[in-house]
């Protein structure tokens, strides 16, 4: 494989609100920012995801990384740094930026035509925000040797530039939620005695990637035991069944749970989930555009307090789209630690939240149910919200 020339792209508009972002780059004192998550460049560049490494970055003796860069007030400037052979899928589905050069191979020659970009566009003394956490060392020791260049983080703008969604975004994440919901009722209902945890995420993988899916992951819980791992443990009658699952479509994530049971569900069985599902719609009720986000905790935390299992129902509100848990960032006490930048500021229209209520319960298991709700002017809607009930296995 050898270094093909760009193919020439389209003269149109940024594919982002770039009066946002100069703003957002401003107020954190960055003049120039080099983009190098697979979400962000995928976000900036208005979808492109180049395919061949899709799953695993490693080739030869380093990494592939792809790089946009961005300059502050200037986005006719803007650049994309991809792989060399990256024309093949370029040529098919042209980008928006004018200036894309295709032949880099690893992680310090990318950045090293980054820079010879930003210094013919942006000459003299630059702040570059960059993403920490998807920079290698080497990239990055290579970034910061150059004459002339502070290095800033560039990772909250790029985050709160995502907050808001799309018409076509959020087609992306109602349309994978449908399908992982509708993928587990299929498991749920040609499945039952003696099924293990591994035939059904296997079930669950096949019943996704039918829908168009990328299959990320099944969280899989079964009878008392609250391990969700998969494992050979059989499904035995009375057990209940929880599959808490993310697949994601275009590159957006859907990640939502729903329970089943093998055979009828008895009267204790009603009533936990009941509970469940009061909490869930409880905590629906603040969401709306203009409301503090920190509301819909409040709204779950008064249901569970009085309940009686205030020791082992946990709920967690968070964002998602692009990457699970991304802004808005609305508890700094989740299971994934980060500070709670955004639960004392009102939501926005657009903004998508995954909503989780788990109750871990000594004797009936692991019961749980998640959902995917976007906010909206003057309240929400809800992705993926059939089967909230008990789902009968085998039927």
């Amino acid at each position: 494989m050898s270094a093909a020339p760009a193919p020439p792209a389209p003269s149109v508009a940024p594919a982002f609100d770039h009066a946002q972002l100069d703003e957002l780059m401003e107020r954190a004192g960055i003049d120039a920012l080099l983009a190098t998550s697979k979400h962000n460049v995928q976000y900036l560049l208005g979808g492109h995801r180049y395919f061949f490494f899709d799953y695993m970055d490693a080739i030869g003796v380093s990494r592939y990384l792809p790089v946009v860069v961005y300059v502050r007030g200037a986005p006719d400037a803007t650049a994309y740094i991809g792989n060399a052979t990256e024309d093949w899928q370029l040529e098919n589905r042209p980008l928006w930026v004018s200036d894309v050069e295709l032949s880099s191979w690893g992680s310090v020659d990318a950045v090293d035509r980054a820079l010879a970009h930003l210094r013919k566009v942006r000459p003299g003394a630059v702040t570059v925000g960059i993403e920490p956490s998807f920079l290698p060392a080497d990239a990055y020791l290579r970034l910061a040797a150059e004459p002339g260049v502070t290095i800033g983080h560039a990772h909250l703008a790029l985050e709160r530039l995502r907050a808001c969604k799309s018409p076509a975004e959020l087609e992306l994440v109602e349309r994978a939620s449908d399908a992982i919901v509708e993928s587990m009722v299929a498991v749920f209902t040609t499945h039952g005695q003696g099924a293990t945890k591994h035939e059904l995420v296997e079930a669950l993988r096949r019943e996704q990637t039918a829908r168009g899916l990328t299959f990320e992951y099944c969280l899989t819980t079964m009878g008392a035991n609250h391990n969700r791992g998969a494992s050979d443990q059989p499904w035995r009658p009375g057990e209940v069944l929880c599959l808490d699952s993310g697949g994601n479509l275009g590159g957006y994530i859907g990640d939502l749970a729903r329970m089943a049971v093998l055979g009828e569900p008895d009267g204790e069985l009603q009533e936990l989930l009941g509970y469940i599902e009061e909490i869930q719609q409880a905590a629906r009720r603040p969401i709306r555009a203009g409301a503090p986000g920190e509301e819909i905790f409040d709204a779950a935390r008064e249901v569970i307090e009085r309940g009686p299992f205030v020791d082992t129902t946990f709920f967690l509100a968070h964002g998602m789209g692009l990457i699970s848990h991304e802004a808005p960032r609305l508890t700094s006490t989740g299971p994934v630690p980060y500070p709670n930048d955004h639960g004392g500021l009102p939501l926005e229209e657009g903004m998508v939240l995954s909503v989780e209520t788990t109750l871990l319960h000594p004797a009936r298991g692991f019961i749980k149910l998640e959902d995917t709700v976007v906010v909206s002017a003057d309240g929400y809607r809800a992705f993926g919200d059939g089967a909230r009930d008990w789902t009968v296995a085998g039927r």
